[in-house]
This record gives C-alpha cells, sequence and structure tokens, in this order.
C-alpha cells in the first residue's frame, strides 16, 4: 500500500484543522500524523512546536476559545469562571484585552505557558461544590448566543459563588461587591439548589448578607425553601489580605 505522500498529508491538515486553535497529537493521529512525523513537520517550518506534544500552524494567530477548546479536552470541567463568566454574560462591561481570564476546572492543574503567554489567566480547582448529581453541575454550565460551542462557562448564580470565593485570596472585596451590584434577576430555584451545596460558608454567607442590602432575592423565603448552608450559628471573621475583617452572620 503506497504511503501518502507527506507534503499531501500537511495540505489535508491545513485545509481540515481549524486556524486560531492549536492541536494535540491525538488530533493528529487522526488524520495519520505520527508524533515522529509531526516532529519533523516543526523542523521543516510546516508546523510549530508549543509544547511537547501540541502544535500550531506557523504565524497562526491563536483565538483563546479556540485554545480553550483543546484545553477542555484534557482538564475534566474546566470553564471559564468567576468574574470572567459574569463579564461575558453581561454583568460587567467586556473582558479587556490584557486582563486576566479566570478558569475553573475539577482536578490540580497548571496552565501550559503557551496558554498564559497568549492569554493572562488563572486556574482555580476547589471543590466549591459537593453535587448531588451530575445533572446540576452540567446544567449550571451553559454556551451563551454567540459563543463558539463547545466553549462552556459558568451561569450568572454559579459564577458568582465562584467569585466570592476568591474574597480575599485573588478577589478584591470592593470589586466583588461592584459585580454584585450588577447582578439582575438571578433564578432562584439554580441559586438554591447551589447554595444547598456550597462548601464555602464565606461565599454563602457573604451572598445571603449582599443579597439582603440590594434586595436581590427574599433571603428569608430561600432559607425557607432551601437547605442552604451557612455553617454554624456564630459568626463568620477573617481577616483579609488587606487588612479588612470581614464579620459575616450565618443567614446574611
Amino acid at each position: 500500500m503506497n504511503q501518502i505522500p507527506r507534503h499531501q498529508i500537511i495540505k489535508h491538515l491545513q485545509a481540515e484543522l481549524p486556524r486560531g486553535a492549536p492541536f494535540d497529537l491525538a488530533i493528529l493521529a487522526r488524520f495519520g500524523v505520527s508524533p515522529q512525523l509531526a516532529a519533523q513537520y516543526a523542523e521543516t517550518g510546516w508546523l510549530v512546536r508549543l509544547a511537547q506534544g501540541v502544535y500550531a500552524f506557523p504565524n497562526d494567530e491563536f483565538d483563546i476559545y479556540g485554545a480553550l477548546k483543546l484545553l477542555q479536552q484534557r482538564v475534566p470541567g474546566l470553564h471559564i469562571g468567576g468574574k470572567s463568566a459574569l463579564a461575558l454574560q453581561g454583568v460587567r462591561h467586556n473582558l479587556g484585552s490584557r486582563e486576566t481570564w479566570v478558569l475553573w476546572g475539577d482536578k490540580r492543574y497548571a496552565l501550559p505557558t503557551w496558554f498564559t503567554a497568549r492569554f493572562p489567566a488563572r486556574y482555580c480547582h476547589a471543590r466549591l461544590f459537593d453535587w448531588p448529581d451530575t445533572t446540576l453541575a452540567s446544567r449550571t454550565l451553559t454556551t451563551p448566543p454567540g459563543m463558539p460551542d463547545p466553549i462552556v462557562m459558568a451561569c450568572p448564580e454559579r459564577a458568582v459563588l465562584e467569585l466570592l470565593y476568591d474574597v480575599g485570596v485573588k478577589q478584591s472585596l470592593e470589586e466583588a461587591r461592584n459585580l454584585f451590584d450588577g447582578l439582575r434577576s438571578p433564578r432562584k430555584e439554580v441559586l438554591g439548589d447551589l447554595l444547598s451545596c456550597c462548601t464555602s460558608v464565606k461565599a454563602v454567607r457573604l451572598f445571603l448578607t449582599w443579597a439582603r442590602e440590594t434586595n436581590l432575592i427574599d433571603v428569608d423565603v430561600l432559607l425557607a425553601q432551601y437547605p442552604v448552608r451557612t455553617g454554624s450559628a456564630s459568626r463568620w471573621m477573617s481577616r483579609l489580605d488587606d487588612g479588612t475583617l470581614l464579620s459575616l452572620r450565618p443567614h446574611g
């Protein structure tokens, strides 16, 4: 059986693979490109080696969504979260070109250099929710209109809890409050389900406190209808990195 000439394989790659996105050896293998052949293509300039097992076309301008598509194949539960998800869903102006992207996932992971060099980003791995089943986890991730499939992000109700989890660590209290004030018409049933399995007492109490202050929702009705995890009956207190003392009552 005759082998397909290498130049025909690379032409096929150029025709079939989307621009603005990297690809790994698993993708290349579907086109008959072995690791050895990929290395040869890189040596001759047909491909650019970004990292071990990750390649791109030369002079290709990267799109973050194409890059995220590859990362989503590697990291379970990877999604745009926190303030980045809120921004992309209208709870803020669109992300600036050099603003740090907030990504969440289900396992420990270090974002690769080829990604962070192009898109300033930080990755958060925390067991923020004790999911009662996989249904709630999946239905609180969304692909908004205009967002390329299969890129997913946290819905606003989940994103705001991710944001509040970060307060005092990677997120300032002042900016978090400004973003919280931009929330509009959250779904009570989604909030109730998320607050009932949220493992962060700080995030839960901060949400309830600010929700009372802004009349975002009827907190008392929410607490009566859902087993919200508010922790003990005592105040939750912590001094933030900027010296601010955060003191939160159980029910806001």
